[in-house]
């Protein structure tokens, strides 16, 4: 009897230890695909920090590490590493699913990710952080015509992808919606990585990743990346050697433009674009805007910016002619027309520094008006066609002006007086025929609207001029924080 019970027991615990471990095998096999799909899937996020994140993957390592006795389970973390590398999902870059409406709400750009959305701030993504739970982006591809055909990951740093390069420093990664060579779109593309900046103790990149639709670009407009040099340093645009992946230490992605930036920072950005660009070039306009000549008048200086090819005006001599007669007749006033074309970046620094008034057609020139100061005016004009068929954008130079903190003194539209476009009934394909146009000229108008605008800004510089002098700093002054 005594044999037989002790038989029954050892059978009893022997039944107990194998049911265990069968326990803890399913329970690890049922785990670490679980573990794996959440790292390889960028639609899945953790709600704890970073660091919180980190801390519970290296201890998932030590658990798993423990657990796995039985044979199919790695007996090293090396292993559950070599696993979490393999199932990295590389997804495309530009998801076509969006194609329709790129401009709204969700992005093509990586878009299977969420911004991060601050008050008074373009929204933006940022790497390794809370909303990649410690995961770093990685990037792989680089063509330069089809967005889809490139792609991106998110990848736990202990776990990088097979020939993976570990880029160290800081990344500042764009797509826009438009292009780096026009002034304007660049500008509007470049501006929410300085507010960014300016937020984080004037971080600087170590580097520039710059997609079009997803689709790898390798310079910037000479202007752009002048203004860029200005306020960050060198600057060193990415071309990627080979298609990757590249994974960065440390990354912000910017893909709305400036996006929900609020007023006051768009005007605290244009400020410090101002203050180093006139450094950059090493003008110090100390004392500028409260000139008097000998006979105490303020001095007014206007500026014709012209253009060349398409939306210069067609009597450029005639258009001349009129601002200088105006300006002639307003004591204090000096005059000059200046080629846009025919300046290099500090020379267009230079001349809108020492302007307060500046007339110019419609065109990416006009982005020059940042260089001004505060409170100074424009007046721009435009081809016919324009009013009529050109939808909001013709109203660009409007809405920097109001977030530069100038005064747009209004627009003159050359009237159209009967369509001549050969597709009447189709609104775009008439923009079109009509947008590279030339500008006309109506003498009176413009004899009279400088007339106003002139004497605008000489009663606004005589009232300036009663204050006295003031302790108070202005925003041109203070700029250059960064």
């Amino acid at each position: 009897m005594d044999v037989e019970k002790t038989t029954k027991t050892f059978t009893k615990k022997k039944s107990s230890c194998h049911s265990n471990k069968i326990i803890t095998c399913v329970f690890l096999l049922l785990l670490i695909p679980i573990l794996v799909h959440l790292q390889a899937s960028p639609f899945y996020f953790f709600s704890s920090h970073t660091a919180t994140s980190r801390a519970f993957f290296n201890k998932w390592k030590g658990i798993a590490l423990d657990a796995s006795a039985g044979p199919s389970i790695p007996k090293n973390s090396d292993g559950l590493i070599s696993k979490l590398r393999e199932s990295v999902t590389f997804l495309p870059l530009k998801d076509l699913r969006f194609a329709e409406t790129a401009m709204e709400g969700n992005t093509w750009f990586m878009s299977s990710l969420n911004d991060t959305h601050e008050a008074n701030e373009a929204e933006y993504l940022y790497f390794p952080s809370q909303m990649s739970k410690g995961r770093l982006l990685c990037i792989k591809g680089r063509h330069a015509t089809d967005g889809t055909k490139n792609s991106y990951a998110l990848v736990w740093p202990e776990a990088l992808p097979d020939s993976a390069m570990l880029m160290t420093g800081l990344t500042f990664v764009s797509d826009t919606f438009y292009d780096y060579g026009n002034l304007w779109h660049g500008l509007t593309g470049m501006a929410p990585f300085v507010g960014w900046s300016m937020k984080n103790k004037c971080l600087n990149p170590t580097r520039w990743v710059l997609f079009h639709w997803g689709e790898l670009r390798s310079k910037m407009g000479s202007w752009l990346q002048h203004l860029m040099q200005a306020n960050f340093g060198d600057v060193k645009i990415e071309g990627f050697g080979g298609d990757g992946p590249y994974c960065f230490e440390k990354a912000v992605v910017m893909r709305h433009n400036e996006g929900s930036m609020g007023k006051e920072r768009k005007l605290q950005v244009f400020d410090l674009l101002r203050c180093n660009a006139r450094r950059f070039c090493g003008i110090s306009p100390e004392g500028k805007g409260q000139e008097t000549n000998e006979r105490g008048e303020p001095i007014i200086r206007l500026t014709l910016l012209m253009r060349t090819g398409s939306r210069s005006f067609k009597n450029a001599s005639a258009v001349t002619d009129i601002f200088a007669r105006e300006c002639a007749k307003v004591e204090g006033c000096t005059f000059k027309v200046a080629q846009s074309e025919n300046l290099s970046f500090c020379d267009q620094v230079r001349v809108m520094t020492y302007t307060d008034v500046v007339a110019s057609p419609h065109g990416a020139q006009l982005t020059n008006m940042l260089f001004m100061d505060r409170n100074s005016s424009v007046m721009e004009f435009f081809p016919k066609g324009w009013l009529e068929l050109a939808g909001v954008g013709q109203y660009a130079h409007h809405w920097m002006a109001d977030q530069s903190g100038m005064n747009h003194r209004g627009a003159w539209w050359d009237p159209l007086d009967k369509k001549e476009c050969p597709f009447p009934q189709q609104d775009l394909d008439c923009f079109n025929f009509y947008k590279n146009g030339k500008v006309g000229h109506n003498e009176t108008h413009f004899a009279e609207w400088a007339r106003i605008v002139l004497d605008q800004v000489r009663i606004s510089k005589m009232q300036i001029a009663t204050r006295g002098p003031t302790n108070k700093p202005q925003p041109n002054s203070i700029a250059c924080k960064c």
